[in-house]
């Protein structure tokens, strides 16, 4: 169940001149926080911008005994909103409602995990990649950016156990070109019998790619669409995504009830705005 409360600012970790993490206190949200879910957060006084924006729950920020005391949230500086979140200071309060949206399912018995996130699609990751090793999951993440100083919190991972495969655009670190390029080595050897859960998360375009590259192997992934949210309850239908119906056609969701999370195959991908 969702709370809506004025959360306080712990800190503000600028990692370059448009990314940072904002760390908020926000136990009630943070206690029931699963891996995939979002908060909606509105950064400014008055009525500019009117209306929260989407963000999904990056980290669980635990006390000295594991008690849940907030969150954090991997934001980009692109607009009105994010151009506010990159600019609080600690002690800076501000409305946050969550959690709110259906989660990511978990992995099988004995299936590894892989998770394909670009750029900013990195955000729902961190709280999967915890609660995988919790469950002793094996982890691979998959990380695609333009540069290598675009390829922000990837130690972070790495010192938690997961795996990291990168690919940059311009060749810096990893893989020269989109994540797809590493994600198609690594399919082509993976041997018969392992069992792999996919995930994804980043702009439309490399989603749908994953997807795509994903199927040719015989395997599913789970995206989390990164659509335009309005309230995130369901009430405004700014986020409507078409689905597959089995024996059925096509219909529209909202994205914020349904999903985040959606199965590849069954989106409408055609119709997804990039």
């Amino acid at each position: 169940m969702a709370v809506d409360v004025e959360a306080s600012v712990l800190g503000n970790t600028r990692l370059s001149d448009d990314y940072n993490v904002l760390a908020l206190d926000a136990p009630a949200i943070a206690a029931r926080a699963q891996p995939g879910q979002f908060v909606m957060l509105r950064p400014g006084a008055g009525g500019d911008p009117l209306l929260r924006r989407p963000f999904s729950v990056f980290e669980i920020l635990r006390d000295a005994s594991g008690t849940p005391t907030g969150i954090t949230i991997l934001n980009k500086r692109i607009g009105v909103g994010t151009g506010l979140l990159f600019q609080l200071d600690a002690g800076d309060r501000l409305p946050c409602l969550g959690p709110l949206g259906r989660p990511f399912s978990l992995p099988g018995p004995g299936a590894d995990a892989w998770l394909v996130a670009g750029g900013v699609g990195l955000g729902p990751f961190a709280t999967m990649a915890e609660t995988l090793a919790a469950r002793g999951t094996a982890t691979t993440l998959f990380y695609g950016a333009r540069r290598d100083a675009d390829l922000h919190y990837a130690s972070w991972f790495s010192d938690r156990g997961v795996r990291v495969v990168t690919a940059t655009e311009d060749g810096s670190r990893g893989a020269t070109g989109f994540i797809t390029v590493p994600l198609e080595q690594e399919l082509r050897a993976l041997g018969e019998g392992r069992g792999i859960a996919i995930y994804a998360c980043g702009p439309t375009p490399m989603m749908r790619a994953v997807a795509t590259l994903a199927a040719r192997f015989g395997h599913d992934v789970e995206v989390s669409l990164e659509q335009t949210m309005g309230c995130g309850l369901g009430g405004c239908y700014s986020c409507v995504v078409r689905v597959k119906q089995e024996g059925r056609a096509p219909h529209f969701v909202r994205s914020c009830i349904a999903g985040p999370t959606f199965r590849a195959r069954d989106i409408v991908w055609e119709e997804l705005a990039h």
